[in-house]
């Protein structure tokens, strides 16, 4: 057992819901840029402003939809939601019509790819090419970007934050809207898994824009119920997407 799942086993959150951003202005960009070949996205906002594209706004709206009909004890009663504009966005529209508090924190944030943001893999080998060698060498889990953060960076975020939780949550029904880099933290972080288990889930299982991750308490803690399920958007006008976060995040960057 994990050290956090450890710490979750006797009292913490009756449920845990990850539920990734719906798609965003970055995701497109991301995605026409890997198609074109280029080096960078074609994307003017910082990271932090990016908007939910048209489809992502409709997305969010079914999710709100799905959510309004569950039953009153299968609400959140804490949701707590990444300051990213597109994180918190697909939050304020899923929860519009229940009564519950969005509380922002910035543990919950994208990781920061620092001196590569906005770069495709392309990109980083062609104008940093020397990182590109030290990311190959060091592994994705732990390559840190100059100026950014390496996903154990981001994984320290999470076990803060499941910490706060454990405190003063006990037993309630928590949704964190999120991203996916940060998502894949939590399941290393709860479910105690090593580097290679979490580098094979990612290379093998995308995590789809308003999908949700779920964990339910059990005796000896938070267990995974749900992963990266998006069937909440059937039947639904929104287009089901599973783009990259991140254009620095390309598996042969």
């Amino acid at each position: 057992m994990g050290l956090t799942r450890a710490l979750q086993a006797r009292r913490g959150p009756h449920e845990l819901v990850l539920v990734r951003h719906a798609e965003s202005a970055g995701n497109i960009a991301d995605s026409e840029a890997r198609d074109a070949d280029a080096e960078r996205l074609e994307l003017s906002a910082r990271d932090a402003d990016v908007e939910l594209s048209d489809n992502g706004q409709e997305q969010a709206r079914t999710l709100g939809r799905w959510v309004a009909g569950l039953a009153a004890g299968e609400r959140p009663d804490l949701v707590v939601s990444s300051p990213y504009r597109r994180a918190a966005d697909t939050a304020r529209t899923a929860l519009a019509d229940l009564d519950v508090e969005l509380l922002l924190d910035e543990r919950l944030r994208e990781r920061d790819l620092g001196l590569l943001d906005g770069l495709t893999g392309k990109g980083i080998r062609a104008r940093h090419p020397e990182e590109a060698e030290r990311r190959s060498h060091v592994g994705k889990f732990y390559y840190q970007p100059p100026s950014g953060e390496s996903w154990a960076d981001v994984v320290l975020r999470a076990r803060s934050l499941l910490i706060d939780l454990r405190e003063g949550f006990d037993g309630k029904r928590v949704w964190l809207f999120t991203h996916q880099a940060v998502i894949m933290s939590f399941r290393y972080a709860l479910e105690g898994l090593d580097e290679a288990g979490l580098l094979e889930i990612d290379r093998t299982t995308p995590i789809p824009n308003a999908s949700l991750t779920r964990y339910c308490r059990r005796s000896d803690g938070l267990v995974l119920d749900t992963f990266a399920s998006d069937e909440h958007l059937e039947p639904s006008p929104a287009e089901k997407t599973d783009e990259d976060d991140q254009a620095g995040e390309a598996p042969d960057a």
